[in-house]
């Protein structure tokens, strides 16, 4: 359980959520979970956690109304930045320039790549978290990762 919450947490750190809502919206989903526990599908835990997560910081941003959706960069400890400098500057060139190509991407693209390959989700579940058919899914990322590619390949071009 606490695998999946991690997981959750960083789903919704790399949604641009601020840390102290994502840890609400995680601790509430948990807490939910617990309740509804035996009616959740075993194959379906991490995709309802983060839909229960989403919602409740979405229902909180709405009361709210003071939060700006955000991409953010990882936070790397003090100790790794003094260790290895120019590896961290290349890791976080590359992170920038990865974001960039998902900030051109249309929403629903980017979203799933990052739910694919961030997360580690498998078709089924990105369908439901996100409310929509397993071959939609499928579609929309052979899509996504066709337009990351060529949006890559004409960022390698320029530079040369």
């Amino acid at each position: 359980m606490n695998s999946e919450l991690n997981v959750v947490y960083r789903y919704l750190l790399k949604k641009g959520i601020p840390h102290t809502d994502a840890e609400d919206a995680v601790q509430e989903a948990a807490y939910k979970y617990l309740r509804f526990s035996d009616s959740i599908h075993a194959s379906k835990v991490r995709s309802w956690l983060i839909r229960v997560s989403l919602n409740y910081y979405y229902d909180q941003y709405r009361k709210n109304k003071k939060h700006v959706l955000h991409f953010e960069e990882k936070i790397v400890d003090q100790q790794r930045i003094e260790e290895l400098p120019e590896l961290l500057m290349i890791q976080k060139e590359r992170t920038m320039e990865l974001n960039s190509l998902l900030s051109k991407l249309r929403p629903l693209f980017s979203e799933l790549i990052f739910l694919k390959y961030e997360l580690d989700l498998s078709y089924i579940e990105i369908a439901q978290l996100l409310g929509i058919s397993t071959s939609s899914v499928k579609t929309n990322l052979f899509r996504a990762r066709r337009k990351f590619l060529k949006l890559y390949e004409e960022g390698q071009h320029e530079e040369e």
